[in-house]
């Protein structure tokens, strides 16, 4: 019988309820002009990167779990292509290109193909070096090498020029997303969960992910559609109450 871990419903569902209040915040602060400064701290910046990084992290680490990944992979991919087309249609000032799902499904195809080599690599190594070197690329999208403050090597100019170089991790000067999330860095990010599965599992520790939060995990279970019509139901909330 298939064993489910309810602890990472538990955390994904947790994890889309605090990107739901984000959300929420967020369209208040920019889009209603709620007057809070708060919003523009460090704090808030590290508020928002917590919530990628776990999604990114729980992504890769629930990627051995289920079965057919490359059809899960395709699925995520197109949900993100149609926020996308949605975005640029109807809101283009806000328009999202190369959102999270085009990131996670485009993480979970490519891993569908690269598996058999990941697995050639002993799981403690490989988590380090992916965790390695998405600080490396952290700040690839900035044109450097190196992590937030941290710039170590500026790249050269060349690298960013187009749309699909800004899908690789390069944007160009005139490239615009309200959400963006390029290959790289965030592909080792991916790889790191998909790594720390591994070293879980060599070491007989995933039976500690068993229980959960049932109500918490029900949210996990639906995470896709649940991101997909977050935003539009907020939108039509404030519109009717403010």
């Amino acid at each position: 019988m298939k064993i489910r871990y309810h602890a990472l419903d538990t955390l994904r569902g947790f994890t889309l309820l605090n990107m739901i209040v984000y959300h929420l915040l967020w369209d208040l602060v920019y889009l209603y002009d709620l007057p809070w400064s708060w919003f523009y701290s460090q704090g808030a910046y590290i508020w928002q990167q917590s919530i990628c990084w776990t999604f990114i992290l729980l992504s890769g680490f629930c990627w051995q779990l289920g079965s057919k990944s490359g059809r899960r992979g395709l699925t995520v991919f197109l949900a993100g292509i149609l926020v996308t087309v949605v975005t640029v249609l109807f809101v283009p000032e806000e328009q999202i290109c190369f959102g999270i799902l085009t990131l996670l499904g485009s993480c979970m195809l490519l891993l569908t193909v690269l598996h058999p080599y990941c697995q050639k690599i002993p799981a403690e190594i490989g988590m380090i070096l992916s965790a390695l070197l998405f600080v490396l690329m952290r700040n690839v999208n900035r044109g450097y090498l190196g992590f937030e403050g941290w710039n170590l090597y500026k790249l050269p100019e060349n690298l960013y020029q187009n749309l699909f170089s800004a899908y690789l991790g390069f944007p160009s000067a005139e490239f615009f997303s309200t959400d963006y999330f390029s290959l790289l860095p965030w592909y080792f990010l991916f790889l790191a969960g998909y790594y720390l599965f591994s070293c879980l599992r060599n070491r007989s520790k995933l039976q500690y992910l068993q229980s959960g939060i049932q109500w918490l995990s029900f949210l996990g279970k639906h995470s896709l559609p649940i991101y997909l019509l977050h935003q539009p139901i907020i939108y039509v909330v404030l519109e009717l109450f403010l």
